[in-house]
């Protein structure tokens, strides 16, 4: 195993604070270049003084010794990185003002800027500035570079022209109309050549206006289009095809059918490509018509094109493919582009796959969840023995291989080991791979909590596992105060990773004496499809029993002190923690955010109308009794917890007005409470990070005022 610690002995180290929690860096994406030999990071950390969280590109080149780590981007908006397949550029989406001219500074006003519409941008790995090859009125939802680099296929909404505009604007003023303004995509191929050429033509002036007031990028092509939006454009690696997943206008999960897989025929019988620029004002361009591959009830996502050139590989959190809406647990399929056969991946494991990567064997590898474990397994085919890579205990996530090298990255972390970036020469070599970053070092340099699983058994009898993370110096000590963080989904689990954020907070928590009780109640992942089944239609007051029997157990067993307990918990977590405190009063205080406290209204103004429904097995007319019963709000005047809520002001996911539904319950009652509620932030509150700074602060503090355990922040 390397070494991530440092020479400081455990008892000598301080504490982590407040300010240094919230400064960690996270990891949005890695990839490695097509010869393997260097890795793009995607990182994102708090910019207190521009109060966004800033997203920028990293490169680490593996050859030398030691190898170097460079900041490739600066304007704190870029994402979503990719290498063209000869690794000599990275295009990247980003938020930035596009500069005037190629000799613009771009780390200037563009923090500033008031234009969100993400653009393409392309950069050398060499260095130097980063320029935008897309513009105009529509923001890019998607791209992919074709297999041989020459070109980039992206997808925008169906532009209108300035007349459309202005007779709209004409006729409806600022009215809305919610479903009669969508529109759907359009899929461009803009050639490289031709925007390289444009950038060096336009050297610094200024970009003329009409490029400035065009919807369509200046010598974009169009191939394809369709009523619904395209998230994720994936090309065959032999350019034959170009695979897209759909999804609705609006984004929200109203239809199945809304969320597929297609498919765009590049290839005409004499092996030519069948787009065409466009060569006159009057002149449509000849595009094809997409064919749909996936015909199921489940949410895909990730698509990879397997190296055969004839499968897609994608994943499915949400739904089934094989049968109606159910969430089992995350699984890996690939379809034929072909025949649209489905085949499901790693299919005998009993755990979650969290994420895959595509080896240009063949094989896939996997980050699979088993009980509080992430490791990686490998499987050749879809119907061969799975192997498990010598690794360390612990979470592994987003692993990535090289098209053109057997090397492999990954990011990596455990309760004592704070997340980093690693390189391994293949599967094989996991055990002796090495960090090439060292952003997260400080947690090394701060005494930590140790933590460890626990397990009980339920009610029913069912047996389930959480985790237990002690106060620092205090591990597997009796008696402790005890606070219940309860995860979100129901898909997750807790387990030995490290995060370190306002969802995740279990260390600060800890640092002020509490024993943190993270139980993987049923509907949690890594424990089997029957057991993640399990949590409908008794959507919780299932998992509400699995939780109070574990704080039961620990109380029983003298390691919780019955007299000082506390529960909170965010999202699926804060319906939980809503639901709880009408079932007890053992709770001192409650933490809970974006949780609801009935189900009728959430089902219908939330964007995940199909897992609403599955949970309480139906909609709101067929299974009413259900969706009162399994509601906070009904049995809410038992409630005696004093309780802190917290909301995004625009959050889509659970609607902020559940939140304004407890407070106005609470209020009524007279239980002490407060709510605060985060202007211009949705469900992941990533907008401005002194709001998850202010939220983990007030609820520290609020556990200290009513739970009787904390220090003041």
């Amino acid at each position: 195993m390397c070494a991530i610690s440092g020479g400081l002995n455990a008892q000598s180290k301080p504490k982590i604070t407040l300010d240094e929690f919230f400064n960690s860096v996270s990891f949005d994406d890695v990839k490695l270049s097509p010869d393997g030999d260097s890795v793009l990071i995607a990182t994102e950390k708090a910019d207190w003084e521009q109060q966004i969280y800033r997203k920028e590109l990293w490169l680490y080149h593996i050859s030398g010794a030691p190898g170097t780590l460079v900041q490739l981007t600066q304007s704190g908006r870029d994402k979503e990185a990719q290498w063209s397949p000869d690794g000599k550029w990275i295009a990247f989406l980003s938020e930035r003002k596009p500069p005037v001219g190629k000799d613009a500074d771009a780390s200037g006003d563009e923090e500033k800027s008031d234009d969100k519409d993400a653009q393409i941008y392309l950069i050398s790995p060499a260095g130097g500035e980063a320029f935008a090859i897309t513009s105009g009125g529509e923001e890019v939802h998607a791209f992919g570079w074709s297999a041989d680099g020459k070109a980039i296929y992206f997808a925008t909404r169906e532009p209108w022209s300035k007349q459309q505009t202005d007779d709209h604007k004409k006729d409806w003023k600022d009215v809305q109309r919610y479903r009669g303004d969508e529109r759907g995509d359009v899929i461009y191929r803009l050639e490289l050549e031709g925007a390289l050429a444009r950038h060096a033509a336009l050297g610094s002036r200024e970009v003329p206006d009409e490029e400035k007031d065009s919807a369509v990028t200046a010598g974009a092509a169009p191939i394809a289009r369709t009523r619904l939006r395209i998230d994720q454009i994936a090309s065959a690696h032999d350019g034959k095809r170009l695979a897209y997943l759909s999804n609705s206008v609006s984004q929200r999960q109203e239809r199945a059918d809304d969320i597929e897989i297609y498919v765009v025929d590049l290839a005409g019988e004499a092996g030519e490509a069948t787009h065409a620029e466009v060569t006159s004002a009057e002149a449509k361009p000849a595009e094809i018509v997409p064919r749909r591959l996936t015909h199921n009830e489940a949410v895909e996502e990730n698509l990879q094109w397997a190296p055969d050139d004839r499968h897609i590989l994608f994943q499915v959190n949400l739904g089934s493919v094989e049968k109606k809406y159910e969430d089992a647990q995350p699984r890996l399929y690939w379809v034929d582009a072909e025949s649209g056969a489905v085949q499901r991946w790693f299919a005998d494991f009993q755990g979650e796959v969290v994420k895959y990567a595509a080896v240009p064997d063949g094989s896939v590898l996997c980050a699979c969840r088993v009980g509080t474990e992430v490791q990686i397994y490998s499987q050749a085919n879809p119907t061969a023995s799975m192997i498990k890579r010598e690794e360390w205990a612990g979470t592994y996530s987003d692993p990535v291989a090289a098209p053109h090298s057997g090397r492999i990255a990954f990011v990596y972390s455990a309760t004592e080991r704070p997340s980093e970036v690693y390189v391994a020469d293949g599967p094989e070599k996991m055990a002796s791979a090495q960090p090439i970053t060292s952003f997260n070092k400080l947690f090394t340099e701060r005494e930590l909590a140790k933590a460890k699983p626990y397990r009980w058994t339920s009610k029913d009898g069912t047996a389930i596992e959480g985790m237990l993370m002690y106060p620092p110096g205090q591990f597997e000590a009796k008696n402790l105060p005890m606070f219940v963080l309860i995860h979100g989904g129901p898909q997750d689990a807790d387990g030995n990773h490290f995060e370190a954020d306002w969802y995740v907070w279990d260390r600060l928590a800890a640092n002020d004496g509490w024993l943190v009780f993270e139980p993987n109640y049923r509907g949690s992942t890594g424990y089997g499809d029957k057991f993640a089944l399990a949590v409908s239609p008794k959507a919780f007051s299932g998992p509400g029993l699995d939780i109070l029997t574990g704080v039961d157990a620990l109380v029983k067993a003298g390691i919780a002190d019955a007299s000082h307990l506390a529960v909170g918990g965010y999202s699926y977590g804060g319906y939980m923690t809503n639901w709880l405190i009408t079932q007890t009063t053992r709770f001192r205080a409650a933490v809970t955010g974006a949780g609801g406290v009935e189900n009728v209204a959430d089902w219908g103004n939330d964007d995940s109308t199909f897992d609403d429904a599955w949970f309480l097995g139906g909609a709101p007319w067929e299974k009413r009794d259900r969706y009162d019963s399994e509601a906070a709000i009904f049995e809410i005047d038992k409630v005696r917890t004093p309780t802190h809520m917290v909301a995004g002001g625009e959050d889509v996911r659970v609607p902020t007005l559940e939140s304004y539904l407890l407070d106005r319950a609470l209020h009524q009652l007279n239980v002490p409470s407060e709510l605060l509620i985060f202007p211009g932030e949705g469900h992941e509150l990533d907008k401005n990070p002194w709001h998850g700074k202010i939220k983990v602060r007030e609820e520290l503090k609020w556990l200290e005022k009513y739970g009787g355990v904390g220090e003041a922040k």
